[in-house]
């Protein structure tokens, strides 16, 4: 009795440990996602999924929720912003000719928003470092394949790992300069607002001396 006791200590022990190492590589994952999108997964996620203790419908709800998640990550790549002669920043969706719509943007360059290869490559990342996050949940785990993560616990530990260096060799190849739907706000090279151009500086003790 005490070798059992001591042997699932051992295992719960080993598990917890996988779990808190696919939780670190997990955290370094998001910063690769739609801040917007990810919010909106991990809020609903331990709802729909009832937090692991799924039936039929949660399940149907937990797939739904993954696959829509996964498309706002991969379509948040196509999209990009500037700030337009209204001094507004706008969004739009990245074509072969450029943003569109494309509202307040006689001093924008739009031909910069061009479709491009990269466009799919951090499409196709998102997505991947996405199904990553999502399919090794713990709800989702518990809901869809509960039997996993104590007999799989060396591949919960590398997987995040391995897609995380992949997913960040890639983004450095093709670097993501996009300002899109879902990313933290950046100052961008088409910012409208005015800089002062006034370089004078004011001498406390020049002043003193002209007025002597």
């Amino acid at each position: 009795m005490v070798e059992e006791s001591s042997s699932e200590k051992t295992n719960s022990s080993r598990t917890r440990r996988a779990t808190n190492t696919t939780i670190s590589a997990a955290g370094n994952l998001v910063k690769l996602l739609p801040t917007g999108t990810v919010f909106v997964f991990q809020f609903l996620n331990p709802v729909v999924t009832n937090s692991g203790q799924c039936k039929t419908t949660n399940k149907w709800l937990s797939a739904i929720l993954l696959l829509l998640c996964g498309f706002g990550c991969a379509f948040s790549s196509f999209t990009d912003s500037y700030t337009g002669s209204d001094k507004q920043r706008h969004y739009g969706f990245v074509t072969r000719k450029g943003l569109w719509p494309s509202p307040a943007s006689d001093s924008v360059d739009l031909s910069g928003y061009r479709l491009a290869v990269s466009d799919f490559v951090h499409a196709a990342l998102s997505l991947l470092v996405f199904a990553v996050l999502g399919l090794l949940d713990t709800n989702t785990v518990h809901c869809f394949y509960a039997d996993f993560e104590s007999t799989q616990k060396t591949l919960l530990q590398v997987v995040p790992t391995v897609i995380g260096v992949l997913a960040g060799w890639g983004f450095m190849i093709f670097p993501n300069t996009r300002h899109g739907i879902g990313y933290p706000l950046t100052s961008d090279s088409n910012e409208t607002t005015p800089k002062s151009t006034d370089t004078t500086t004011t001498d406390p003790q020049k002043n003193q001396t002209d007025n002597v």
